[in-house]
């Protein structure tokens, strides 16, 4: 896929790894807009990256979505690439503490059913583009799961087939390209709680997301990811051994 002179709109780009996209995209003359809930940490985003755009709202709100969407219509013309990069986790062990349900609602509500709201909104405008694709951002436990992220896992599980599908499907029907980013342990605010400071640095993702997507690599396995890929395949036990290191 040709990643040059594209309207390009990530969720979650005011920090961590979509930031790091946002700089590499616009620095290769694409058009980025980014968004996410809290406008100060957009503004300061966009401040570091020449050209880029902020427009806030909250994903997992239909009205802020459909706000969204009329403004990328109106102020840009059209969208050629969607980055559903915006995510949520908490840090716990199942059945050990209270609040397992609100927990879980709150990352499948972001992390998976808020992506399926925004694809279905963008897609019209994504099919009016010559060469469009969708990225998917999930991770490697969608293979097996993290035990102090279980619903964090269960989330990105769910996307995961999600988008294998949904590739599918619009490989049939349409001109777009879906990717899924699946990065290991991540050096960013986000992860800080279940030790971020041991993962890879966030621009190790973006730069493996670009070269990705100029290769065509529909699911693009970052770092420690492509090797646990194989263990998965290996054997299911083990790869969960080797997530949770038993």
């Amino acid at each position: 896929m040709n990643i040059t002179n594209k309207t390009v709109l990530i969720t979650g780009g005011g920090s961590g790894i979509g930031f790091e996209i946002a700089k590499l995209l616009a620095a290769a003359g694409n058009q980025v807009i980014i968004t996410g809930r809290t406008e100060s940490k957009l503004k300061k985003a966009t401040d570091q990256i020449k050209g880029a755009h902020y427009l806030a709202g909250d994903i997992t709100n239909e009205e802020n979505v459909d706000l969204l969407v009329n403004n990328i219509k109106q102020k840009f013309g059209k969208l050629d690439v969607l980055i559903n990069n915006a995510a949520d986790a908490y840090t716990y062990q199942l059945a050990t503490q209270s609040g397992d349900f609100t927990k879980a609602s709150s990352e499948i509500t972001t992390n998976y059913l808020a992506v399926i709201r925004l694809i279905e909104k963008f897609l019209p405008l994504l099919k009016e583009s010559k060469e469009a694709g969708i990225v998917n951002v999930s991770s490697i436990v969608a293979y097996a799961v993290g035990n102090n992220v279980p619903t964090y896992s269960a989330s990105k599980a769910a996307l995961h087939f999600y988008t294998q599908s949904l590739r599918q499907s619009l490989h049939t029907n349409t001109s777009i390209k879906v990717f899924e980013l699946m990065p290991p342990l991540v050096n960013t605010e986000f992860s800080k709680e279940i030790g971020g400071e041991n993962g890879i640095p966030p621009k190790q993702v973006a730069e493996e997301l670009i070269e990705g997507l100029a290769t065509d690599t529909f699911e693009i396995r970052v770092g420690q990811t492509a090797d646990f890929y194989k263990a998965f395949f290996a054997g299911s036990n083990e790869a969960y051994k080797m997530m949770n290191r038993l």
